[in-house]
């Protein structure tokens, strides 16, 4: 971790916001894999229910990172980043206030907006902010924020869970979810726009450049966009199958207690931060697609055995570390692969649609693992969901080229028919 010494001040407080404002969305999205159980005895929901609301989180989450990636563009990183905070922070809260898993359904789709759009912008400023030999390890260590987010669910879940009775809990820990937006803000006034987004709007502005959102779909670019669409498609599939239905499996397959199911997932947690920085790492040294495949293809085994294998509960605690490596590991390279595949004036745009394309078809996962476990086995759902989403990803990584090393303060390579008359 010494490169963290290299950074410029200005690049340390672009990674610290970045890091802080992911490590909340973390929190407002993963706090419901927990609620799960719960609601399932208050309000009488069923797997497919619960699967729904999951999916139509991860759903509106793909709409709005699109979105947010075009507003990018247009209006600035650093502006809609603290946009999209507020916003998932506030519907976050609102979920505590619900009453049915309709309303719940509302809250926890309109906070899916926020939650996709953050990432999608806070990824493009970081790997515009930082310089290119340490941009993988800076857009991987934001990345790991997700499990310091995650972990403190966790944590949180334990704690509350245990001095409040369940039918209260649930709502405590919604309502905490609005906590950190007001200190993310703060944070995100002290972060300065990108150099490389103000130079290209400039350009854009004065007819130099093409920044229509349109031209990810161009004959010049369309082949990366489908491309790059499959593998967040096969990222985030793998991902959400997983984690969405992990404390549910523990809990109703396992029959674990709530403390030791916490306990497993902190394990998993633990494991699944020293994988984002091991991918960030990997991603700098060996490449963006190496690192793809090596963490896919290990997500994949270790999915089959903690899933499909008969093995006892100490052996699945063994395994829940190097599956939260694995499966973690895999997601540290695409913020810097994605923004690198795509020109200065588009990236926000190419990032927010195909990150989030990969999203949406993610999203169908855990609706489809809730459908199906009732036919075979929860714990059979996820493992062949898991491992099919990260065939995919295999695939379409190889296709790509590598772009490890790209300087974005170059000119960027524009398409003369696309240009401005």
């Amino acid at each position: 971790m010494n490169w963290l010494s290299q950074l410029q001040r200005s690049e340390k407080q672009t990674l610290v916001a970045c890091f802080a404002g992911y490590a909340v969305d973390s929190f407002d999205y993963m706090i419901y894999s927990f609620m799960i159980p719960t609601l399932v005895l208050v309000w009488h929901m069923s797997k497919s229910e619960a699967g729904l609301i999951a999916t139509a989180s991860l759903l509106s989450s793909a709409l709005g990172g699109w979105l947010a990636g075009i507003l990018a563009d247009k209006y600035g990183r650093v502006r809609m980043l603290q946009f999209t905070i507020g916003w998932f922070c506030i519907f976050t809260f609102l979920s505590g206030l619900t009453h049915s898993p309709g309303q719940l359904l509302v809250t926890r789709t309109l906070q899916g907006l926020g939650m996709g759009g953050e990432w999608s912008v806070g990824s493009v400023l970081i790997a515009e902010i930082i310089r290119p030999e340490h941009r993988g390890k800076a857009v991987g260590v934001v990345q790991s924020s997700w499990a310091v987010g995650w972990g403190l669910a966790a944590i949180m879940y334990a704690v509350v869970y245990s001095f409040l009775p369940e039918v209260v809990a649930w709502r405590v820990l919604f309502l905490l979810g609005v906590v950190p937006a007001a200190l993310i803000v703060v944070v995100r006034r002290h972060v300065k726009e990108s150099s490389v987004y103000l130079e290209t709007k400039r350009k854009s502005d004065s007819g130099k450049l093409d920044a229509n959102f349109l031209r990810i779909f161009s004959p010049s670019m369309l082949k990366t966009t489908i491309l790059a669409s499959l593998v967040a498609t096969g990222l985030q599939g793998g991902y959400y199958g997983v984690t969405t239905w992990l404390p549910t499996y523990l809990k109703t397959v396992r029959h674990l207690s709530v403390f030791n199911t916490s306990g497993y997932l902190v394990v998993l947690i633990t494991g699944s931060f020293l994988g984002y920085l091991a991918g960030a790492y990997c991603c700098d040294r060996l490449g963006r697609r190496k690192t793809f495949v090596i963490f896919a293809v290990a997500s994949t085994v270790l999915v089959t055995t903690y899933m499909l294998i008969p093995i006892t509960n100490t052996q699945m605690l063994l395994l829940g570390l190097p599956l939260g490596m694995s499966v973690s590991g895999v997601f540290s390279g695409m913020g810097a692969f994605l923004s690198e595949l795509f020109p200065n004036e588009i990236r926000g745009s190419g990032q927010g649609f195909c990150y989030n394309f990969g999203r949406a078809i993610g999203a169908v996962f855990p609706a489809l693992i809730g459908f199906l476990s009732t036919r075979m086995g929860l714990g059979r759902a996820i493992g062949i969901f898991a491992g099919a989403a990260y065939g995919v990803l295999v695939i379409a990584a190889l296709s790509l080229p590598e772009t490890k090393g790209k300087g974005f303060h170059e000119e960027a390579q524009v398409d003369q028919a696309a240009l401005v008359k």
